[in-house]
């Protein structure tokens, strides 16, 4: 029998620790190259090659430990049925954030299996119901945003419509064009505005009728 734990965070940015820190907490003798890192997006499950790698290297007696059950798959089927095919093969599992699936403690034979069964499929449910509700709430959020004038950008929903140019700028840029009194460099720090923002308020003065 050995243990392997897989541990995924969902970008290159994250740090696993927090999750390698809780499997060493409860499997104290686990070896440090049974703990298997993946950082991949769960949207990718199928390109995941260190979990992959782990499941065909598991055999009938092993234990897989996994912080929660999300790690086995991206919806509800996919979770079901990865869940079904290891215990199948006689691979238990332990799931960290959820005491009651630990198939090790299953004292119950046939109806303890059916009972974390019917547990994984209904977390699988709801995990995958608010998923699509967060969806739609971000979906209806933009919505909302873009019926009030804005734009979708990088940030947020974006930057607000401009209505018309700031006086300040107005101010500045109308006397460098007319007496090259200020230069561009001096009216960003005037206004205090990045060069992209420069630019494009240049380019609406420049459009408009005076």
């Amino acid at each position: 029998m050995t243990e392997y734990a897989y541990i995924r965070v969902s970008s290159r940015t994250q740090n696993e620790t927090r999750q390698r820190i809780e499997v060493q907490k409860k499997y104290p003798v686990i070896l440090p190259d049974n703990i298997i890192v993946e950082k991949a997006s769960g949207k990718n499950f199928i390109d995941r090659k260190n979990y992959i790698e782990l499941r065909n290297k598991l055999l009938a007696g092993d234990l897989l430990i996994i912080p929660s059950l999300d790690r086995l798959g991206r919806n509800m089927k996919e979770t079901a049925s990865e869940w079904e095919y290891l215990v199948n093969k006689g691979i238990d599992i332990d799931v960290l954030d959820m005491e009651l699936l630990n198939t090790r403690n299953n004292t119950a034979g046939l109806t303890g299996e059916l009972i974390n069964r019917l547990i994984v499929t209904i977390l699988s449910y709801v995990g995958e119901k608010e998923r699509l509700s967060i969806k739609e709430r971000q979906k209806q959020g933009i919505e909302n945003a873009l019926a009030n004038g804005t734009k979708k950008g990088k940030k947020a929903y974006g930057r607000p419509k401009l209505d018309k140019l700031p006086a300040d700028f107005i101010k500045y840029y109308s006397a460098y064009e007319s007496e090259s009194k200020y230069t561009p460099s001096e009216i960003m720090k005037l206004c205090n505005i990045p060069k992209t923002t420069y630019y494009r308020y240049a380019n609406r003065y420049k459009s408009e009728d005076k």
